[in-house]
């Protein structure tokens, strides 16, 4: 294949008892029916919040296996729980093997690679690192190994979390330890990163759309498909609006194009949540 067609989404945050949601995916499937990619990749949150409601990721599950082309998944906080950090308060869900599990047994794996194009393309869990748990060791040496088979093909990285806000070593603040890749992983994950051709990192879980390259390597967040977060609880960073974005690899290059599926709402999670 000389050229791979992919289309990010992220967020989509879904659960029966929300439709609007609903509707906002069912936006995306349109979308997706109409440009017919070659492969999905939802970078997480899936679901609403499975550990509390575990029907939302297998609602999740229902929604992303009618979608008309192939699909890959990976674990977002709102899946699985949130990453422990020594900054900040603790997590009210910190992520456990056990939600681990329920997610591997519904969605399915929680990490992967494959190449096309002349790419390789690798997905992490990045909600376990800083867990400790055995996973989290297990993951770090199985990418280890992946990284030692790219044979000097470019790299592109798909994860929840963003690794950073601006370089990495940003200053390890409060926020930092919810929005992105905790700093002591982070340091791990760059170095091993260091030794291959990386081209991309891209991610989703600040529901803003974000567009910037650091050094060689370009980082694109991802929008929510799902809602909007009012600017009473999450700064401005770059942009607040719903969407996808759409990817075309071709051999030691690729293109990004930023859209919005027709129809597609902003919705606000003040007015989403209201009773």
């Amino acid at each position: 294949m000389t050229e791979f067609r992919l289309t990010q989404i992220s967020d989509t945050h879904l659960a029966r008892r929300l439709q609007k949601l609903t509707d906002n995916f069912h936006r995306i499937s349109e979308h997706i029916d109409a440009t017919r990619p070659d492969l999905v990749i939802n970078s997480g949150d899936l679901a609403f919040d499975a550990p509390t409601s575990p029907d939302d990721l297998r609602f999740a599950k229902e929604l992303h296996d009618a979608l008309p082309v192939p699909c890959r998944h990976l674990p977002g906080n709102h899946d699985i729980g949130d990453n422990p950090t020594a900054v900040g308060p603790a997590p009210k869900q910190p992520a456990t093997e056990q939600e681990r599990q329920k997610y591997l047994a519904v969605i399915g794996e929680d990490r992967w690679r494959f190449d096309e194009a002349g790419w390789c393309f690798i997905g992490l869990n990045s909600l376990v690192l800083n867990t400790g748990l055995p996973s989290e060791a297990e993951q770090f040496d199985w990418l280890a190994s992946e990284l030692g088979r790219t044979k000097g093909k470019p790299v592109a990285l798909f994860l929840h979390k963003p690794l950073f806000l601006t370089a990495p070593d940003d200053p390890e603040l409060a926020v930092s330890a919810i929005r992105y890749v905790p700093p002591a992983p982070r340091r791990r994950l760059i170095d091993l990163l260091g030794t291959v051709d990386l081209r991309l990192i891209a991610s989703g879980h600040v529901h803003q759309r974000r567009d910037f390259t650091y050094g060689h390597v370009r980082h694109v967040w991802a929008p929510a498909v799902g809602f909007i977060i009012p600017d009473r609880i999450q700064e401005l960073i770059s942009v607040k609006e719903t969407g996808l974005v759409e990817y075309r690899f071709a051999p030691d290059s690729f293109e990004v194009r930023h859209v919005r599926a027709p129809g597609q709402v902003d919705i606000d999670m003040d007015a989403l949540l209201k009773r």
